[in-house]
């Protein structure tokens, strides 16, 4: 019986270390998921509407080769995207379809380092499924009762619509202008327009939505796509990582699939 006294004061010390790692454990993250949340990047990335398709797996192929990253990218007009950088909208990354768009953000110091040209595009007209109303080339988008649809002149698309008709002598008249050629392309593929002015790029990725008609002219406008690093990305070394990935292999093999061109060296 006396026995019982001193195996209570024996575990004494074993209560305590129990006690002790009970409440470190209370203390500690609960489960492996809160601790990965922790270490988790995000990456915003506001690109172009006509690289959805491309960054979308971009942004995929950087996750796989850097764990513990997301990236949530925005797609939209480039005017409209640079307007919003130039506000003061969070973001990491800016990639637009053209240089005159990013020039804005370069003049406002908003950019980190200069700008990598990844891609370029060209224009071709998109017609509903078969083209009923028979549109063949540059010229016929002037044709008279054709219904055309554009992007708005501030926008790439537009602007390269813009010196298309300056370099050709034809004067279109569209029935509306939109602000990304992801809106004009949904206005040819409803059937309210005839004709829409968009990226080779965008007719390839619609597939049998819309019938694509290339036109020669087009080579007089190309629209080079740079990417570049915001000054106030909220992690500048991630920022640039992920611009050299688009510039190199992984990011050129993602753009020629979808079908744009590769930069002049």
């Amino acid at each position: 019986m006396r026995a019982r006294p001193a195996r209570r004061a024996a575990s004494r010390p074993a209560a305590a270390v129990l006690a002790a790692g009970l409440l470190l454990g209370a203390c500690a993250p609960s489960g492996g998921a809160s601790a990965g949340a922790q270490d988790e990047r995000t990456l915003t990335v506001f690109a172009a509407a006509s690289l959805r398709e491309p960054f979308t797996a971009i942004g995929e192929r950087f996750e796989q080769a850097h764990p513990g990253v997301r990236v949530t990218s925005s797609f939209a007009g480039s005017s409209d995207l640079v307007s919003q950088v130039v506000e003061g909208a969070p973001a990491d990354v800016l990639a637009s379809a053209d240089e005159r768009t990013m020039a804005q953000v370069v003049d406002a110091s908003l950019t980190a380092g200069e700008p990598v040209d990844v891609a370029t595009n060209v224009l071709q007209i998109a017609t509903p499924p078969g083209n009923p109303a028979g549109i063949t080339s540059f010229a016929d988008l002037a044709r008279p009762g054709a219904r055309v649809v554009l992007c708005a002149p501030q926008v790439p698309c537009g602007s390269a619509a813009r010196t298309l008709q300056e370099r050709t002598g034809v004067d279109l008249a569209p029935v509306s202008e939109e602000s990304s050629v992801t809106d004009v392309l949904g206005k040819v593929v409803s059937g309210e327009a005839d004709a829409g002015l968009v990226y080779v790029t965008d007719v390839a990725a619609a597939g049998d939505a819309v019938t694509g008609v290339p036109f020669p002219e087009a080579a007089g406008a190309v629209n080079t796509y740079p990417v570049a690093a915001l000054r106030e990305a909220a992690d500048a070394d991630l920022a640039r990582r992920f611009v050299e990935f688009v510039a190199g292999e992984q990011g050129r093999s993602a753009l020629r699939a979808a079908g744009f061109g590769v930069p002049a060296a």
